[in-house]
């Protein structure tokens, strides 16, 4: 079966990380008996944030926007290419004081575009990229997920369902501070039964 799976990573640490180790072992299981497609996206690597210029520029209708308005949303366009060709997203989200690291929000607010992603109708909103599966890798050192201090479960589900991808699954390794090897553990067996 082929197949294209968008990797995402938004952990700051390069090593170490509970939450990309666990996204690779992931994108292994799901891709090993399959010829998928690998896209890897590191929202630590750096993502620009919003600014007055993309505000602008995305404001402006198609066929009257300039070359600088063409720039302002350059990486706003390969994020969003990159999820329109994903069937499958992997989304590792570490929480951080309670919700997801910025470096994830400035990647969320560069695919979230009227016209693109989703589409303003008469009976409100409509996601746009439907027909998509999602995988939340969700970690956590203390916060309990889908506790009432976990901002980052539920927005993240928002969000997606928001541009249309309502197919989403949430693995959660949290509270690794207290119970870090029987969730480990809990959740590897999650993933190997994924590919079974």
């Amino acid at each position: 079966m082929n197949s294209t799976i968008l990797e995402v990573n938004a952990s700051a640490r390069q090593s170490g990380s509970v939450s990309r180790q666990l996204v690779t072992e992931l994108v292994q299981s799901l891709s090993a008996d399959t010829t998928a497609r690998i896209i890897r996206r590191d929202t630590a690597s750096g993502i620009e944030l919003v600014s007055e210029d993309w505000v602008s520029a995305n404001q402006t209708p198609k066929p009257d926007r300039t070359a600088r308005h063409t720039k302002a949303l350059g990486m706003s366009d390969i994020l969003i290419e990159e999820v329109r060709q994903a069937d499958t997203l992997v989304i590792g989200v570490p929480i951080y004081n309670f919700a997801i690291p910025a470096s994830l929000k400035a990647w969320i607010d560069q695919i979230c575009r009227a016209g693109e992603t989703f589409s303003y109708t008469e009976h409100g909103p409509v996601g746009l990229l439907t027909g998509k599966r999602a995988y939340l890798v969700i970690t956590s050192g203390g916060v309990e997920s889908g506790s009432d201090v976990d901002f980052a479960t539920n927005y993240m589900k928002h969000v997606l369902g928001f541009i249309g991808i309502d197919d989403v699954q949430i693995i959660a390794a949290d509270q690794l501070l207290f119970q870090g090897e029987e969730k480990l553990s809990a959740v590897r067996d999650t993933i190997e039964n994924l590919a079974a």
